[in-house]
């Protein structure tokens, strides 16, 4: 290497004093010159250095905490396309794999063959299973020569995805208000919005708001009632974006799963409560007759003629094979001991905040009755809001999201924290001991106008 090429060569003590580093980076246009490698990931990394500490996220179901494995593999399949199983049939037997052991795990008929497909997670999931619901209705309706009205759905306070599957459907939404005493979809409450245009039930297993897993045994059992007399059936769709990964292993003797002869799809993400990285979700049918023909496309100029009944067409594979190395890795053993944990955490959470005097906690992470989480509102007016706290809590880097509850309970405002693998009782133990300082903080200096939702910052996801 001549002398004139190795100046152009930057070393470490040059970058930032590099004639390229000397301007911002381009945010507006599309940048004329190229720059050394270096100097980009710099660009770029100092950039995100600005994002949140993720760890400290108690706000995202997702997570954030892999084993170095895991990178390693990601890193292995970072080419790999997930849609392309010509060219990478280890990679698709490696998803059937997956739907096979999810078919095991919630009990499905159709054992050991499984019904479904990897998605990009529980939004693309949720719109598989409920086009499959519109489907089977409208067959159905084609089958009794009716002309069908508008299709309605009804499910609990949900997450947007359902919301957004319903407004792209042209769906009527029947969501079930929370009500004073009631945050959850009941039987009764159900049934009181079911009729012959209803193309299915969604409880969910994990309600967003609360995190508390809703009857589906209960509502199961009702609309049986309800076609014993009336002739209506209706089917359920379970979303359990986040039980599907914890009931199993935490809370066996719940039954909600395929166990329940109307349950007849169900949808999971891997990359939260599954321990996958991000960008993984599951869908499975019952059987294969309720997987309706005209959603599954045959794909053959990839060199193949292959099955593909996903929304997305190319994307990676990596998160699905590292969906496989946990089931591996872990095992009923594995994930039983490290949701456990996670539920203890949530418990010790639970009671010590129930100790800081001005909350009242509203779930504290029950195993049979939700996720591992705690979720609390404010005893009276103790001179602050828990946007204000919650914003008291962001000093230190800690995401403790504050929001309103949905229509009927909007003025109830509450707080949240997911206990995700990675979230230790020592990482615990500290955000409790900023919790006490940001009590004693208000105390010395009272907030003289409340922080609102509109002025708060934050995502309840």
């Amino acid at each position: 290497m001549s002398k004139s090429e190795h100046s152009v060569l930057p070393s470490d003590d040059e970058i930032y004093g590099s004639a390229d580093m000397g301007r911002a980076a381009e945010a507006d246009a599309f940048p004329q010159s190229e720059r050394p490698a270096r100097h980009a990931y710099e660009a770029v990394h100092d950039e995100l250095m600005l994002d949140g500490n993720s760890r400290q996220n108690l706000a995202t179901f997702c997570q954030t905490w892999e084993e170095p494995e895991i990178h390693r593999l990601m890193d292995e399949c970072l080419d790999k396309n997930m849609i392309d199983k010509d060219e990478y049939p280890q990679t698709a037997e490696i998803e059937a794999r997956c739907v096979r052991m999810l078919a095991d795990l919630w009990n499905s008929p159709a054992r050991p063959d499984g019904v479904g497909c990897s998605t990009t997670g529980s939004s693309e999931a949720v719109m598989l299973g409920g086009m499959g619901m519109k489907r089977r209705w409208e067959a159905k309706a084609k089958a009794a020569g009716k002309a069908p009205g508008r299709p309605n759905l009804v499910t609990g306070p949900v997450q947007v995805c359902w919301h957004k599957f319903t407004r792209y459907w042209d769906i009527e939404h029947r969501e079930i208000p929370m009500e004073n005493g009631r945050l959850i979809m009941t039987p009764e409450e159900v049934l009181s919005r079911c009729d012959e245009n209803t193309i299915g039930v969604v409880p969910t297993l994990g309600v967003t708001f609360t995190c508390q897993y809703e009857p589906v045994k209960a509502v199961a059992e009702a609309l049986d009632a309800l076609q014993a007399r009336t002739g209506l059936d209706i089917p359920i769709h379970v979303d359990a974006a986040s039980g599907g990964f914890l009931a199993p292993f935490c809370a066996p003797g719940l039954v909600w799963d395929f166990r329940l002869p109307r349950v007849k799809s169900i949808n999971s993400s891997g990359h939260k409560f599954g321990l996958a990285p991000l960008g993984v979700g599951w869908v499975l049918w019952r059987e294969q007759k309720d997987l309706p023909e005209d959603l599954i496309f045959w794909v053959n100029y990839l060199g193949g003629n292959m099955r593909d009944i996903a929304l997305n067409f190319s994307r990676p594979g990596g998160q699905v094979v590292c969906q496989y190395y946990n089931f591996l890795r872990l095992g009923h053993e594995g994930y039983r001991k490290i949701h456990t944990a996670c539920y203890d955490t949530a418990h010790y959470l639970a009671a010590e905040i129930g100790r800081l005097g001005p909350f009242e906690v509203v779930y504290g992470g029950r195993m049979e009755e939700g996720i591992p989480a705690v979720c609390w509102k404010l005893k009276g007016d103790p001179g602050f809001s828990l946007y204000d706290f919650a914003d008291r809590l962001r000093c230190r880097g800690w995401q403790v999201p504050a929001y309103s509850l949905p229509p009927r309970c909007e003025t109830l405002v509450v707080q949240r924290i997911l206990v995700r693998h990675g979230v230790s009782r020592d990482l615990a133990s500290l955000l409790l001991k900023d919790m006490r300082q940001a009590l004693e903080h208000f105390q010395r200096h009272p907030v003289a106008s409340a922080m609102t939702g509109q002025e708060a910052s934050g995502f309840r996801h």
